[in-house]
């Protein structure tokens, strides 16, 4: 047998050329290769007699050469090799499109199997460049049909014959080691067989057992690689705990359960002696603010300092009011830092931090490369618009020997994560959850109507202003020479720009402003400021008012072609409402009628619970939506779909996490360790 870790050059038929091809595909070794699983299954394991075969259907029938094969040239660069196949039941007529060496290989009289799609016209049978082989040619896991056949991704310089028998042989010649301890793999097939059988299944059975296997295979290492991280956390800051009793009778209200368990979680971290490293997660309006407010205000309590960074200007300025609100009635000192602050005014907030004037500095990547020497909590609002190293950098509080004690860091999103997902984005953080809504909020109502409700909606908006409200229109895109390659030209999507002036000239009465991605920062913060201090009384808009933007006032979310938004995407805009005491509606225009787009709005229409909606977005559209989970170093995941995989994914993380338990540096299992190694270096070291 053969190292699994050899070259694949060192199998037969693998030359350079070919080993640059396999190289694209990030196929180096032979383990490499037989773990480049299947994308997808062809079933040619069933015959069919040529009469029973139906319009469009890939099937794979038996059949005699009833004529020998022709050649046509029909112009310059297209010949066509025709001939006639049957069987006791019928005809079907064969072409190939300039494979002209097939006369060499099909006779008259020859029986073959083609697997390929039928076309019918009329009565007449026939098949386009159908997969053929001898009826008594070649049999077993390389043979193309009679038996389920594998179909791998491919680059320039290889096809699905040269996958095949390369990794026919690799799996002949490899000695394949054992990944999962014999504890955990419980009654999942040993490695040997599932290698086998994922890339040539006997049956559907033995296949969908040694999927089984993969997915769990990878949830399982994926969660080990995450438990390491996690007991990696180092030292943090010693935090007294202090009665939080002053803090809370200090509020104009009485905050939720859910926002004295999350302080309670987060306060335990900060007085552990181990660095907290913690999500907190809550929908739209739940209350997060006020509990990153009683982590400073304890902060605070013990002499250090606390950070805020937010990822826009408008969230900063918007927490610097609120926190102010929260913590300037108690006498902590806040300090705002922005990009578009005059340079004197820069100055000044960082001669109070420099002269610890200051017991919070909030702001945006302003505070990136800051000293903050007394910095005990790092806060980041809205985490995943942040990349790894600003998080890293925010919390480099001055001391470079990595011996010190390190600042707490509290991650906040209002992005609704199913667990699953959270589980392998946040797999290093510990997580806490606001799961229900402070005292007064309403919640909204939310309805879906087609384009014809038009007019009835520039009454309602109309009502609306007239009682003193203020209203959201979000459109999918800016300008109208945008185009949508898949959008039928009878169905064209509303841009803001144009909406706006549209709409001006509709409710002329009413002061229109419109933003989008496209103006300068400065423009775009004047006219979000023109619309929270009630200037303007319809802002038109693209999504860049997604995430966090407060104007209680706002009592109406209208948004223009809702089948182009994801469930979480339209449940984020719909948050940006039914933040004050008016009641607060979501209306949502859509001309779709296919039956996904039915079923999302139906959701969005029966529930405001943001974990719900997200549960079903993630099961509709997978994970690569949510916000681009790229850009968490989310290891690509080969077999398992985390929209369906969910008990298994909770299962390897309880399996890793007592492995873990019982041996955290995973010495006595060093195959495993090697692959959690090897995982962690291909996700940069971070896997979120």
């Amino acid at each position: 047998m053969t190292d699994y870790t050899s070259d694949i050059r060192s199998i037969r038929g693998i030359g350079e050329k070919k080993a640059q091809a396999f190289n694209r595909l990030g196929v180096f070794s032979l383990f490499d290769l037989i773990s480049c699983f299947p994308r997808r299954y062809e079933d040619r394991s069933t015959v069919k007699e040529i009469a029973d075969t139906t319009a469009g259907e890939s099937v794979c029938i038996r059949a005699v050469i009833s004529d020998e094969p022709r050649l046509q040239r029909v112009r310059r660069g297209l010949e066509l090799v025709k001939f006639r196949a049957v069987d006791q039941s019928g005809v079907v007529d064969i072409t190939y499109f300039n494979q002209p060496y097939i006369r060499q290989q099909i006779h008259r009289g020859d029986e073959f199997r083609f697997f390929g799609r039928i076309e019918l016209q009329g009565i007449r049978r026939s098949m386009i460049n159908p997969i053929f082989e001898p009826e008594n040619g070649i049999s077993g896991t390389e043979a193309l049909t009679g038996r389920i056949v594998p179909i791998y991704r491919l680059t320039s310089g290889l096809n699905q014959k040269t996958m095949i028998q390369s990794i026919r042989q690799s799996l002949n010649v490899a000695e394949i080691p054992e990944v999962l301890p014999a504890s955990v793999r419980g009654n999942l097939p040993e490695a040997p067989l599932a290698y086998e059988n994922i890339h040539f299944p006997s049956d559907w059975q033995t296949l969908d057992a040694a999927r089984r296997r993969f997915v769990f295979e990878e949830l399982f290492l994926l969660s080990c690689a995450l438990g390491q991280r996690r007991n990696e956390v180092g030292h943090g800051i010693l935090l007294s705990k202090p009665d939080f009793t002053p803090f809370y009778q200090s509020l104009p209200f009485s905050p939720t359960k859910a926002q004295c368990n999350a302080v309670e979680e987060a306060s335990a971290d900060l007085s552990s002696g181990r660095q907290m490293n913690r999500l907190l997660q809550g929908d739209v309006g739940s209350g997060k603010t006020l509990v990153a407010a009683a982590l400073i205000w304890q902060c605070v309590q013990n002499g250090y300092l606390s950070a805020f960074m937010a990822p826009t200007e408008i969230l900063a300025e918007q927490h610097y009011r609120t926190l102010s609100a929260f913590l300037s009635p108690l006498g902590i000192r806040i300090g705002l830092l922005t990009g578009s602050m005059s340079v004197s005014d820069k100055k000044a907030v960082k001669d109070r931090l420099e002269k610890e004037k200051l017991d919070l500095i909030i702001g945006t990547h302003a505070l990136l490369g800051l000293k903050l020497p007394r910095l005990a909590l790092a806060v980041t609002d809205e985490q995943h618009r942040f990349g790894v190293d600003q998080r890293a950098a925010l919390i480099s509080s001055g001391d470079d020997s990595g011996t010190a004690p390190q600042p707490h860091v509290l991650v906040m999103s209002a992005t609704p994560i199913p667990r699953t997902l959270a589980l392998i984005i946040y797999g290093d953080l510990d997580v806490s959850v606001l799961d229900e809504l402070p005292p007064g909020r309403q919640p909204v109502d939310t309805f879906c109507v087609g384009s014809a409700y038009h007019t009835r909606l520039l009454a309602f908006i109309r009502k609306l202003c007239a009682e003193g409200r203020q209203v959201f229109v979000v459109c999918p895109k800016v300008e109208e020479d945008e185009t949508e390659e898949d959008e039928p030209p009878e169905r064209s999507l509303l841009s803001a720009v144009d909406y706006a002036e549209k709409l001006q000239k509709e409710l002329s009465e009413l002061r229109i402003g419109c933003v989008h991605g496209r103006l300068r920062s400065v423009e775009k913060d004047s006219v979000m400021q023109d619309f929270m201090n009630g200037k303007i009384q319809v802002l038109v808009s693209t999504t860049v008012i997604e995430v966090g933007v407060d104007v209680p006032n706002a009592a109406l979310m209208l948004i223009e072609n809702a089948e182009r938004f994801g469930l979480s995407q339209l449940h984020q805009l719909r948050g940006r409402v039914g933040r004050g005491k008016h009641k607060s509606y979501c209306v949502l225009v859509t001309d779709h009628d296919s039956e996904e787009t039915r079923a999302r709005m139906k959701i969005m229409c029966e529930t405001t619970d943001g974990f719900r909606i997200a549960e079903e977005d993630l099961r509709l559209r997978g994970p690569g939506d949510f916000f681009g989970s790229r850009q968490h170093g989310l290891p690509e995941l080969h077999v398992a779909d985390l929209g369906t995989d969910t008990d298994t994914l909770m299962n390897a993380k309880k399996a890793a996490d007592s492995l873990l338990a019982e041996d955290p540096k995973l010495e006595h299992y060093p195959l495993l360790k090697q692959r959690v190694d090897l995982l962690l270096e291909k996700t940069g070291g971070t896997l979120n």
